[in-house]
């Protein structure tokens, strides 16, 4: 069985926020589009300091303790698909397939400060 919650850890690097993940064979995944507003909006409201060293996002099709954004699915585009949250669109690429077998409706998130290393 899959994990319900998921977790990656974003980080700027050379301007772009990106993530690994081993367990996906995943390096340096760009998170574009829409998508660093969203990072922004997030971890303001999280009130995360210094989120470009890295921060931690949890993140599921369903509800779970703790969420604090809810994703909406828009639409399909170039492969991969686009998001809404608090009024701003966020597209996802085809690396979405590798937590999710298709693109949910919904994704809820939970971010937080990483613990420091």
């Amino acid at each position: 069985m899959a994990n319900q919650i998921m977790v990656i850890k974003p980080y700027l690097w050379e301007g772009v926020w990106v993530f690994d993940d081993p367990s996906t064979g995943l390096e340096k995944e760009a998170l574009i589009e829409g998508m660093p507003e969203m990072i922004q909006m997030a971890t303001a409201q999280a009130g995360i300091a210094n989120p470009e060293k890295g921060f931690v996002a949890l993140f599921s099709k369903g509800p779970f303790p703790g969420w604090q954004a809810h994703l909406e699915w828009v639409r399909e585009d170039m492969g991969g698909n686009v998001y809404k949250w608090n009024g701003q669109e966020g597209w996802l690429c085809p690396a979405l397939f590798k937590y999710f077998e298709t693109a949910p409706e919904s994704i809820y998130v939970k971010v937080q400060a990483a613990p420091e290393e």
